[in-house]
């Protein structure tokens, strides 16, 4: 896919343009991780292969379609990782690539990730798509490609911190 501009734009700019591309991912049929895994890779100027985005295939459904921790909020962890994510080899003491992993990268994420159980009360696939009965019907699918939607948006958020 080609890359998108993000250039002169703001913060919410940039939350906005995540929310709409990864709509559109889930409409032609990529999972909710893959859908946020695939907008980073559109948005943000990295080196990594196309091929990266089946590192979020088996994270849909809640991890293998298991409905446990949902795809969209694993999704936007692999992709936070793109801009926010350590080289666990670039300090060589065991005791400073841990103390930076627990100071500098975990307090990002799970920011993150509180944010977003914040707004939705849970981050278990199952409760937040029971409501809607059938997990094939036409609600759930809209309220994931929300929620999709919402889980970029609050990753760029996190990627431009």
């Amino acid at each position: 896919m080609p890359k998108v501009s993000t250039e002169g734009k703001t913060v919410e700019e940039k939350m906005a343009m995540a929310a709409e591309i990864s709509k559109g991912y889930f409409r032609v049929g990529l999972n909710c991780s893959e859908c946020i895994l695939r907008t980073f890779l559109d948005m943000h100027d990295t080196d990594l292969p196309e091929s990266i985005i089946r590192l979020a295939s088996g994270f849909g459904g809640g991890m293998g379609h298991t409905k446990n921790t949902c795809g969209a909020i694993t999704g936007a962890v692999l992709a936070l990782g793109i801009e926010k994510g350590r080289d666990p080899f670039d300090r060589e003491d065991v005791s400073e690539r841990i103390k930076y992993l627990q100071g500098s990268i975990y307090p990002i994420f799970g920011e993150m990730v509180n944010e977003m159980k914040e707004e939705y009360g849970t981050l278990i696939c199952s409760e937040l798509s029971n409501p809607f009965g059938d997990f094939e019907c036409k609600a759930r699918k809209k309220n994931c490609m929300q929620m999709i939607a919402y889980c970029a948006s609050i990753a760029e958020k996190y990627a431009n911190k």
